[in-house]
């Protein structure tokens, strides 16, 4: 109150007293001729002062009986009010209390900016005396008010509450990784090993109904975790969902959070990197060799989750060959797409130069190298006499083919998917992992299939 003062006698000085000074100021020189009592009285300082001292305090009364108004009415909406609910947290249950209200304020501005400083705005859902019942109750909201002159409108003023009997029920605990893409791309999650297999939760049985997992949330985007090793966490936080993996407010998890030991390690496998080439090769050319940064074989190292990356034999890479062969060489600068599992890999980029020479061919009989594929079990899958000799025609430079037949039958396949008994003509295909030489087969076998 008494900055409050303050701040009106300096408005009042400012605004009247010294205007009121020079105007009597003003006044005296101009009245030259009148020498009197008036002008004796006028001039001594102690009268200004008096007068504007007895201005000041008639103005102010004028002002605090609001016969003068400095400011208009206002009003104004203080947002997000905490709501203090006060009931037996032990026994019951309560739904449908929000967290927050506003609160509407009007009145002189003056008062409204008071209020807004001292800022003690306490609202509070009282249920002491409430119990768990099968319908809503309707409830007021209840309310201090710190300036008096000041009227009050709470949005909303009441709210329809459901109480009902809390219970509890056993879950198990599971974990669940958070931003595990901000971790060190070389870096993996070996094991996850919570200090808690079942925690104890409780609400509403309607609640605890819809509950289908609780998990223990551990986030890795961290910057604790750069390097592998064996971290200790603790406060991590528990959340319920739902089946539909939508987060549960409305129950109460007993610990809020758990503890836990997660491992992390940089597990790598080495493999190959295998070309595969799209588009045809102009007539009478074929690929006599392919160099992966100026090597035959070429391995890079790829980073990931064991249980992923062990079934990853190769890692493709593709070239465009189509109309090409005219020229001896080729070189290409190609990126490596990341296989599905894979986080990091020693290399993202290689240079491939292809040679190209003359095309041959050579007719290799396959028939007893042919085996069926995704036959369905309990059936049995025999190639008929009348199919005759299978040959495939093997197309590559001499070198290539060479090679092919040193390293043991071309080995085909036929696929019986979705096939039953009987007889059925079948395609025939090969099984080729060399971009170096492309297999023909023209001809189709007869399958007996019996059970």
């Amino acid at each position: 109150m008494k900055k409050v003062f303050k701040a009106i006698y300096r408005l009042i000085d400012r605004a009247i007293v010294v205007p009121i000074s020079r105007l009597v100021y003003y006044f005296s020189k101009q009245m030259k001729k009148s020498q009197g009592k008036l002008d004796k009285i006028l001039n001594k300082p102690n009268f200004l002062v008096y007068l504007s001292l007895v201005l000041a305090v008639v103005m102010f009364l004028l002002i605090d009986s609001k016969v003068i108004s400095l400011v208009q009415t206002e009003a104004e909406v203080i947002t997000n009010v905490p709501v203090m609910v006060k009931y037996n947290e032990e026994a019951y249950v309560i739904e449908g209390v929000p967290e927050t209200v506003d609160i509407t304020i009007a009145g002189r501005k003056s008062d409204i900016y008071l209020a807004k400083q001292l800022g003690e705005y306490q609202v509070i859902l009282d249920l002491s005396d409430y119990t768990a019942s099968d319908t809503a109750n309707k409830v007021y909201f209840t309310y201090s008010k710190s300036i008096n002159s000041l009227t009050y409108k709470l949005d909303p003023s009441y709210v329809q509450v459901m109480i009902k009997n809390k219970e509890s029920s056993v879950k198990t605990l599971t974990s669940d990784l958070l931003n595990i893409d901000m971790l060190n791309s070389k870096l993996s999650v070996k094991s996850v090993t919570l200090n808690k297999n079942e925690v104890v939760v409780k609400g509403s049985s309607d609640a605890l109904e819809k509950i289908a997992t609780v998990k223990a949330l551990i986030d890795l985007g961290k910057e604790q975790f750069n390097e592998a090793g064996t971290y200790e966490i603790d406060n991590i936080e528990l959340v319920a969902y739902n089946s539909s993996g939508e987060r549960l407010d409305n129950v109460e998890i007993v610990p809020k959070t758990t503890s836990a030991t997660i491992v992390l390690e940089s597990y790598s496998v080495t493999v190959p990197l295998s070309v595969e080439t799209t588009g045809s090769l102009i007539p009478g050319k074929a690929i006599a060799s392919i160099l992966i940064n100026n090597e035959s074989k070429y391995s890079i190292t790829i980073y990931g989750e064991k249980s992923e990356i062990d079934n990853i034999k190769s890692v493709p890479v593709a070239i465009n060959v189509d109309e090409l062969g005219g020229n001896n060489t080729k070189n290409y600068t190609v990126k490596i797409a990341k296989p599905a599992g894979v986080r990091e890999m020693s290399s993202d980029s290689v240079n491939i130069t292809v040679t190209f020479g003359e095309e041959k061919q050579k007719t290799i009989d396959i028939t007893n190298s042919i085996t069926p594929k995704n036959l369905t079990e309990g059936l049995n899958a025999t190639i008929d006499e009348s199919s005759g000799a299978v040959n495939v025609q093997v197309k590559g430079v001499q070198s290539v083919i060479d090679k092919v037949e040193e390293s043991g039958p071309i080995k085909g396949y036929v696929d019986l998917t979705g096939l039953g008994e009987g007889s059925h003509e079948v395609e025939v295909k090969i099984e080729n992992d060399n971009p170096l030489v492309s297999y023909v087969v023209t001809s189709k076998v007869k399958i007996n299939i019996k059970k």
